[in-house]
């Protein structure tokens, strides 16, 4: 049986990815901070939504309560898989924040701290913690590094220059880690989502004084907003045995995003 640890699980993208690995017949390590920032105007994932999301899944879900900016948590939690599960084979970082809603000039360091710290550093604590389990299996290997960028990574966006650098960022950090992979069986890849009704896109539309987060549909090419598990999907199958011609790229999971 597959193992899959996955970092800010405790709702939206995260959340789906964990149901859809559960329901897959994956054992997951579901890891969220379970707490606010102060950074951030807007409420993160709880501690009853982590735990309801293990509770649905009683025999294939550990909810563990562990900040991406700890790399000591992040190395318990996959103590945790190896001990529990036995060995890991899917390492997901899904955990980011948003930040924003001024020109760059007028933003401060606690922004792009917040955008940096959770979103790039947090990434990298996770490889960092999950690449050496992935190696522990046997060859030959097929451990997966999926992490989630963005169509910001990919699009100039207004008044969000720091959250489109943190996501150049993500998908710069996974060419070189896939590149420090090579020939070991292991991909590492980005998925880029585009507009998600998530509760990040709901704080998104508050910076932009938006009254209806349906206002980012116009922005796809299929002219509505997706749902967490169409992106879970694509990252669910680059998890898979089927992904092993896919390393050190994008998948664009993002409606055909046009700016």
């Amino acid at each position: 049986m597959s193992v899959a640890l996955v970092t800010g699980a405790a709702r939206g993208i995260g959340a789906a990815v964990v149901r859809r690995l559960a329901t897959t017949g994956w054992q997951v390590v579901a890891v969220d901070r379970c707490a606010d920032d102060p950074r951030v105007p807007y409420p993160l994932g709880t501690r009853e939504e982590l735990a309801a999301l293990a509770a649905s899944y009683p025999d294939a879900v550990l909810d563990v309560v562990a900040d991406v900016q700890d790399p000591a948590a992040l190395r318990s939690a996959v103590a945790l898989a190896e001990d529990r599960f036995g060995g890991l084979d899917a390492a997901v970082a899904a955990a980011a924040l948003i930040a924003g809603g001024r020109p760059l000039w007028e933003s401060d360091d606690t922004e792009w701290d917040a955008l940096f710290s959770v979103g790039v550093t947090g990434v990298a604590n996770l490889a960092r913690a999950a690449i050496p389990a992935l190696l522990r299996r046997p060859e030959p290997r097929q451990g997966r590094f999926v992490a989630l960028a963005s169509a910001a990574a990919h699009h100039g966006l207004w008044h969000l220059a720091g959250y489109n650098a943190a996501k150049h960022a993500v998908v710069g950090l996974v060419k070189g880690l896939a590149t420090d992979l090579r020939g070991t069986g292991i991909c590492a890849t980005a998925v880029s989502p585009g507009s998600t009704r998530t509760e990040m896109l709901t704080a998104t539309a508050r910076l932009y004084d938006l009254g209806d987060v349906e206002e980012f549909a116009s922005h796809q090419l299929v002219e509505r907003l997706l749902e967490p598990d169409e992106i879970a999907a694509a990252v669910c199958f680059l998890c898979s045995p089927e992904s092993s011609a896919i390393t050190g790229t994008v998948v664009h999971a993002d409606g055909g995003f046009a700016p």
